[in-house]
């Protein structure tokens, strides 16, 4: 596990502690559509204000390229995290110079600021040192919560924790416990669900799984690129064709570092991707050509059951077929189900992480039976394919 130090040891009392978050929050009409990462945030500011500090929260809100763009103002969110907290929530309109810092000074111990979206500087995804040290200016103490920014070398994730005392948040020292439970120290065997519809954005990942984890489950479009690789026609599939070398290298090292490849044995197939569209099973060697895999079959899901009932630990990123639209969500929904009961038996340890997989749980109705959801996308997925993270390496 990266070295941090976490802010049960921190003395908090009277002091003006900056806590990085990440509020870039999914919203429609002004109005939150979940609110899953603030909730998440909630514990660290309560056990930081119950201490009596003054917690100056930070964060960035899509991407406004260092520009005032006011559709990507964090000032709605102020209420919204004054609800969940159960007290008023300040804001102030820039987050650094005069704005932030009067802001910032009116605050009494065990009360919450807001500051402006970081990225409204150009200065905060360039790690300028001028920005990072205007940025710690404002507080005594440096706290991140934001795992799902940690991928990123920036000022408030990386050049700030450079120039007061760093800690991580409980969040983020969750995030790190988990990850660190399920791939660097796990309980054997391993498995690993890696879904999606491309392979190009998961080579690494791929790569470095094979060295890591006893089973690979390649789900999603990604599996089709391996069933061609190996001259399974795959009909009118997504399948990245141009990729066939990189696949065949993949499975080489995973014989190599005794990794078994699960691929699907059958698939639901239909004529497009479309609510309503007629579908079928078949065997995986006899796709029609004018057909899409859209989803694993239920042979296989059987197959996939009996390898999890198995495992002591699961790692978990992309859903196996096209979840977004019913019947092609069975199998991830069956997947789910069976991951979150070998939780609840205290048989499994389950991670998973990333945006769609997140959905997917939420849909299947188990996100909070697993050991644990990460709601990262970027970080998780270097996380997965070994990269050190700048946030987290910043906070040693």
């Amino acid at each position: 596990m990266p070295a941090f130090k976490s802010i049960a040891a921190a003395g908090v009392a009277g002091k003006t502690v900056l806590l990085r978050a990440d509020l870039n929050v999914p919203m429609k009409d002004g109005q939150v559509t979940d609110a899953t990462r603030i909730e998440r945030l909630v514990p660290t500011i309560k056990d930081l204000a119950a201490r009596g500090a003054k917690v100056v929260v930070l964060s960035h809100f899509d991407r406004p390229k260092g520009k005032r763009v006011p559709s990507m103002s964090l000032a709605p969110l102020a209420p919204v995290l004054g609800r969940l907290l159960g007290v008023d929530v300040a804001f102030a309109d820039d987050c650094i110079g005069p704005a932030a810092k009067a802001v910032v000074d009116a605050l009494k111990p065990g009360q919450v600021a807001l500051l402006e979206n970081l990225r409204y500087h150009a200065a905060e995804e360039a790690n300028d040192a001028d920005f990072s040290r205007d940025l710690a200016a404002l507080g005594d103490l440096y706290v991140n919560d934001a795992f799902s920014a940690a991928h990123r070398a920036h000022a408030s994730t990386e050049g700030i924790a450079h120039l007061l005392p760093a800690y991580a948040g409980l969040q983020m020292q969750a995030e790190l416990e988990a990850l660190t439970a399920a791939l660097e120290h796990p309980k054997k065997p391993v498995m690993a669900i890696v879904g999606g519809a491309k392979i190009s954005t998961k080579l690494d990942v791929l790569n470095h799984l094979t060295g890591k984890v006893d089973m690979l489950v390649i789900g999603g479009g990604m599996a089709n690129t391996f069933l061609n690789a190996q001259g399974i026609d795959v009909g009118k599939s997504l399948c990245e064709r141009d990729l066939a070398d990189s696949a065949r290298e993949i499975l080489k090292a995973a014989k190599t570092n005794g990794c078994e490849i699960l691929l699907p044995t059958d698939a639901v197939v239909a004529d497009a991707f479309k609510a309503g569209a007629a579908s079928a099973v078949c065997d995986i060697h006899a796709v029609p050509a004018d057909k899409m895999i859209l989803d694993i079959g239920p042979a296989s899901v059987k197959a996939l059951e009996a390898k999890l009932a198995t495992c002591r630990t699961l790692l978990w990123n992309g859903p196996l077929g096209a979840f977004e639209i019913q019947p092609f969500d069975k199998a991830t929904m069956a997947i789910a189900r069976k991951a979150a009961a070998l939780t609840a038996s205290g048989s499994l340890v389950s991670v998973a992480g990333g945006g769609d997989t997140v959905a997917a749980l939420n849909a299947a109705g188990v996100a909070d039976k697993l050991t644990y959801v990460s709601t990262a996308g970027g970080a998780f997925l270097e996380w997965m394919e070994g990269k050190e993270l700048p946030g987290v390496k910043a906070l040693g």
